[in-house]
């Protein structure tokens, strides 16, 4: 019988471990829509407030996940290193904890002036003050959100991935149900409606949260970490090692997530039918990214595991194994959107109501340039998830601020206003920053060993 090649033995082992994230990250973005899919039955101005909203909350929710999830290559490389890396990972776990919670309180400062910070951004003072009034009560998932994301982290790279999928699942109902009773009042309840999504969101963190919390300390394999044991003690070593390699990969995300939320802010100014179109076409558009950046996510951790041993052949199998994964799910979800984007949209919004004609039309323009991105949208995710896993960061950052904010977010201002375009001028700077920055990420991991990086290093 021939023996699978290394490469195919590692095809297989990235898809073990990245398609349950990948499937986590899917349902993720369900709980997402759930929320958009309830707030756009109360008209328009109630999702173009929401969409304001979240756009702030999840820029600040991804930097700060990106933020804790350094703990990630950190892990991998101990488990590489040494397998039963008890007291490290034990180390990493309680500090990433710590620095979450140290984020949250200032991502939910910095929503406490949603509004103030939206009127900054020249927004309609109206839907300024009901996005920022739906902000202040969606700040408190914050703490809750970022304390599941590091067990996430932890399940995810002690080889548990599946759990979460199965957490996320349970996270759709627990939202569902949320919703379904405080939106439009069930139950006996009252109709609280926007106001309703926003507790249904804090709960859903809540209970999310309380789920990772019992798988750790069930599960045989997770609970010997006794990661809560000694909660309390600070150990500033591997806090700063956490702090280093995450502070790059923060603003990494923040650049990337900045770059969505500003195009929210751009679409705002241009109109209120523009930014409602563009809340669900980035819908459609991060369900799709989250197939790759479950591969990155994938990557990261066994990228990491070959770097903690040292086997630089191993490292390049795992990179080009996630590469081509994600390359390939792109190609599906971009012939999707081409070729049946009021299909996709109709699990949002009614595509047939007179009353959505002109936001449909506008989704269906921005889903086209969408389709165009997903190839270069997969590759920059995905080598970033390779380079983290050499504990690469700093370049990375660097590529991030410059490519998707020069190039980028430049090029969505002026189509967007200096052009007859409009928000189709705003999607094409998105694809261009995302070009940018997905080319020279990838030329960085072609030459990983000439400059040094599969050497094993200090963070």
């Amino acid at each position: 019988m021939t023996r699978p090649s290394p490469f195919r033995i590692e095809l297989l082992a990235m898809l073990r471990l990245s398609l349950p994230l990948a499937a986590a990250n899917v349902l993720q973005m369900a709980v997402y829509a759930i929320d958009v899919v309830f707030v756009a039955r109360l008209g328009q101005s109630q999702l173009a407030a929401s969409s304001l909203a979240v756009s702030l909350f999840g820029l600040l929710a991804w930097s700060f996940s990106g933020l804790t999830g350094a703990a990630a290559p950190i892990m991998a490389a101990e488990l590489g290193r040494r397998r039963h890396a008890v007291r490290e990972i034990r180390r990493s776990v309680r500090m990433a904890l710590w620095l979450a919670l140290a984020c949250a309180l200032v991502g939910m400062a910095i929503c406490a002036f949603g509004t103030r910070l939206f009127l900054l951004a020249g927004e309609n003072p109206a839907l300024a003050a009901h996005a920022g009034g739906f902000l202040r009560i969606l700040s408190v998932a914050m703490v809750p959100l970022l304390f599941a994301n590091v067990l996430r982290t932890f399940v995810s790279t002690l080889g548990r991935p599946v759990f979460a999928t199965a957490i996320t699942a349970l996270a759709i109902l627990v939202n569902g149900l949320g919703n379904y009773t405080l939106v439009f009042g069930h139950f006996g309840m009252p109709a609280l409606g926007l106001t309703g999504s926003g507790m249904a969101s804090v709960i859903t963190s809540c209970a999310t949260f309380i789920a990772y919390t019992l798988v750790v300390l069930s599960d045989r394999r997770l609970r010997r970490y006794r990661i809560f044991g000694r909660w309390w003690r600070i150990e500033l070593s591997r806090l700063g090692e956490i702090w280093r390699l995450g502070l790059p990969i923060f603003s990494t995300v923040l650049a990337e997530a900045g770059l969505f939320g500003g195009a929210a802010f751009l679409m705002g100014r241009i109109g209120e039918v523009e930014l409602a179109a563009h809340a669900i076409a980035l819908q459609v558009a991060s369900v799709t990214f989250q197939l790759p950046m479950g591969l990155s996510q994938g990557a990261t951790i066994r990228v990491g595991y070959h770097y903690g041993a040292r086997d630089v052949p191993a490292m390049g199998r795992a990179g080009w194994a996630a590469i081509c994964i994600g390359l390939a799910v792109a190609c599906i979800s971009s012939s999707a959107m081409l070729l049946v984007p009021r299909t996709i949209l109709s699990a949002y919004v009614d595509v047939n109501a007179a009353a959505n004609a002109a936001m449909v039309a506008l989704a269906v323009r921005y889903l086209a340039v969408a389709a165009a991105f997903q190839l270069v949208d997969a590759l920059q995710a995905v080598a970033q998830g390779t380079l983290r896993g050499l504990q690469d960061t700093r370049w990375p950052m660097t590529i991030a601020l410059l490519g998707y904010w020069l190039p980028g977010f430049g090029t969505a201002v002026l189509l967007g206003f200096y052009t007859p375009l409009r928000g189709t001028g705003v999607w094409i700077g998105l694809a261009t920053g995302l070009l940018v920055v997905a080319v020279a990420l990838l030329a960085r991991w072609m030459r990983r060993e000439r400059l040094g990086l599969t050497s094993v290093h200090p963070v």
